[in-house]
């Protein structure tokens, strides 16, 4: 029997501002591999308007194809993630409330969007489970 790791909710900011760091990278490069790497399966996203869910890597890929062309049109290079309360739910979730702000080509501060993610630690590291659209 090897060794078991136990796993626990993410509450280091280090450790959660590495994970947004990472998934701000892949999705202004358009990075769909690393972005769906980002995600736990299934996962949801819940907006005023809409809400999906995915099954699969390809399934994340597919739902962020849009982004990198979005991204691409206003010029953003950048994106870092606020953190603006983290809540460790149980050991292996807490939920997230994040600004991302955004940096264009020529330096210039674009205004980003306030999300909640929930998150799911394995043993890979945080993993999210739910994306939250917020105002």
């Amino acid at each position: 029997m090897g060794t078991r790791r136990t796993v626990k909710a993410p509450t280091d900011l280090a450790e959660l501002t590495d994970f947004f760091d990472r998934y701000g990278t892949a999705l202004t490069s358009g990075d769909v591999a690393a972005i769906s790497r980002c995600y736990a399966l299934p996962g949801m996203v819940v907006a005023d308007s809409y809400s999906f869910t995915f099954t699969s890597p390809a399934a994340v890929a597919l739902s962020f194809l849009g982004a990198a062309p979005a991204y691409a049109e206003q010029q953003i290079v950048a994106a870092h993630a606020q953190l603006l309360d983290v809540q460790r739910l149980s050991p292996a979730l807490s939920l997230v409330s994040v600004e991302w702000e955004y940096l264009d080509s020529l330096g210039n501060a674009v205004p980003g969007e306030r999300y909640s993610y929930l998150l799911r630690v394995d043993a890979d590291g945080p993993k999210i489970t739910t994306v939250v659209a917020a105002h």
